[in-house]
């Protein structure tokens, strides 16, 4: 890809062309210009010849691919920038693995006031058990520690991280010697992220927008709360995202309001909803998702954090005040309450007023037939992560150790949400699973159940229009006349046009389909490679040598 030298400005006008250009106004379209941040025109290479000379820049595309930017529609930013730089557990092998993994940093950290790791899983180690309170204090040679699960739900700490919280041991989800999880686990969380210096934030949330922009994400929603992180960290990196050029980040804070007054305190920290990880329940790695059935490993289903009185009453507050909703749900009992709890709320309000507010669920995992007719009916976004089934799903996996096989099949049907009409929107719980859009996509496409499969057009829409459409945006997330100018640029093999159905693959292959190819993302197949993000006609990224 080469391109004219011109000066940097936010009102230059730019044309891209000798490439392919996904485009739903043309898709054919191997040209486009940008113009004042839009997208002001796509077409063909012949009529590109007419803006050239009008313009400020030409890039030429050399063949490469341009797309709209990426969505991730869940991400904890600040997390995923200390998992990018500091202890990360998610490649260890064993429990021997991850606690020499603990005393290799603590030693190469003498400063760090309490250490801070992520993305350990004890279901993938041959002891099949997390590290005990001993082991890890041995490890960590008397310091403060705190290790999250992959899942984020619940942790195992040092006896020198306790004892900088008085009371923990009197807490909910408190055990001596096993992962700490509810109240217990938001205390030591709190500790722990409290530690951290503004600069050490900063540095992990410029990190994380970075590698963001490096895959093609040009937005990110930023699921923040009280249990999760804190007010500071919150509008600092809404703050810095506002200051520095890089990816969008629209910001939810979750925390149940009941009036106006609670409405406003939620716009006055920036946030676009009281939404996020407003926990209904926890997450089937640690045992807390919240069932209607016992689990098959353990004698119990779950917590309930929630009720559907409660979720009334804040989808009652946050509609009446123009305010989105959301919840985190993930067990089928969760999801049941939370679909109640919304229509309880239509009833009151008017089901048309409830629908308009777009109310989204994260997650969303262990749907019915009944719920997804809910979803359909109430208007709520679907925000879920198809990279859940890549590391969780399959007979062998997680699901099947905490459901049972059965019930393990039924989670993340992908393809009976769009039958149904439900709105989704994909995202990667970063750190929980990574960064990682087009694999996104592909997990969604070869979800490991195949009935749950959908295309990779339906997969790839739900990461770009599908994150704009959650936030109240019909108008942006596809290359269009109008739209934002926030495009991605990419090296990549032959575009295709995969669905899980040959018969709709080979229609839509046909010229007379008018449907736009895009990567193959059959497993093995190499990703494409991002050359460049750009967020409202502003270049985030270049990938170096280019």
């Amino acid at each position: 890809m080469t391109e004219s030298t011109a000066p940097q400005s936010d009102h230059r006008t730019v044309l891209l062309r000798g490439g392919d250009v996904h485009s739903p106004a043309d898709p054919f379209a191997t040209a486009m210009v940008v113009e004042r941040g839009h997208v002001a025109w796509v077409g063909s290479e012949g009529a590109a010849d007419a803006f050239a000379s009008g313009v400020d820049e030409v890039i030429d595309l050399d063949g490469a691919l341009v797309t709209p930017a990426f969505t991730d529609a869940h991400v904890h930013t600040t997390s995923t920038g200390l998992a990018l730089t500091g202890l990360d557990l998610s490649g260890a092998r064993s429990l021997p693995d991850a606690l020499a993994l603990v005393r290799a940093y603590v030693n190469t950290h003498p400063g760090d006031r309490v250490l801070l790791g992520h993305g350990w899983d004890a279901t993938r180690w041959p002891e099949q058990r997390p590290p005990s309170r001993t082991e890890l204090d041995a490890a960590a040679g008397g310091r403060p520690v705190y290790l999250p699960r992959i899942d984020v739900h619940s942790a195992v700490v040092t006896t020198a991280l306790l004892d900088l919280v008085p009371g923990v041991t009197e807490l909910a989800g408190y055990h001596p010697d096993a992962p700490l999880t509810g109240p217990a686990h938001h205390a030591v969380r709190s500790a722990a992220h409290g530690a951290l210096s503004s600069r050490q934030r900063t540095e992990a949330q410029r990190a994380a927008l970075r590698h963001a922009a490096s895959l093609g994400i040009g937005t990110v929603h930023e699921c923040a709360g009280p249990d999760i992180s804190d007010e500071d960290d919150f509008t600092g990196l809404l703050a810095l995202a506002a200051e520095q050029p890089g990816p969008r980040v629209h910001g939810y804070w979750a925390e149940r309001i009941s009036d106006e007054k609670g409405a406003r305190r939620i716009r006055e920290l920036g946030a676009i909803g009281a939404a996020g990880d407003l926990f209904v329940d926890g997450s089937l790695g640690s045992h807390t998702a919240c069932l209607h059935e016992p689990y098959a490993d353990a004698p119990h289903t779950g917590s309930a954090h929630l009720d559907a009185a409660e979720i009334a009453a804040h989808v009652t507050a946050c509609t009446e005040a123009g305010l989105q909703a959301g919840f985190h749900a993930i067990g089928d009992a969760a999801v049941a309450a939370v679909v109640a709890g919304v229509r309880a709320a239509s009833e009151t309000l008017g089901l048309a007023r409830v629908r308009a507010a777009r109310h989204r669920v994260e997650h969303v995992e262990m749907l019915t037939p009944e719920t997804i007719a809910g979803f359909a009916e109430l208007g709520l976004t679907a925000s879920v992560q198809p990279a859940f089934d890549a590391a969780w799903g399959g007979e062998d996996g997680m699901y099947a150790q905490r459901l049972g096989v059965e019930r393990a099949r039924t989670l993340n049907p992908y393809a009976a949400l769009l039958r149904t009409g439900v709105p989704l929107a994909f995202g990667s719980d970063s750190p929980v699973t990574p960064l990682d859009p087009w694999g996104t996509v592909r997990a969604a496409a070869f979800h490991r159940t195949p009935e749950h499969r959908i295309s990779v057009r339906a997969g790839f829409t739900a990461h770009t229009r599908g994150g704009w459409r959650a936030v109240g945006r019909d108008d942006a997330g596809v290359l269009v006349p109008g739209a934002p100018a926030d495009y991605a640029i990419w090296r990549t093999s032959e575009l295709v046009v995969q669905a899980p159905d040959d018969r709709v693959a080979r229609w839509s292959t046909d010229p007379r389909s008018g449907t736009p190819g895009l990567p193959d993302l059959t497993p093995g197949a190499e990703l494409p490679v991002c050359l460049r993000t750009v967020v409202f006609g502003q270049t985030v990224y270049v990938r170096p040598n280019e």
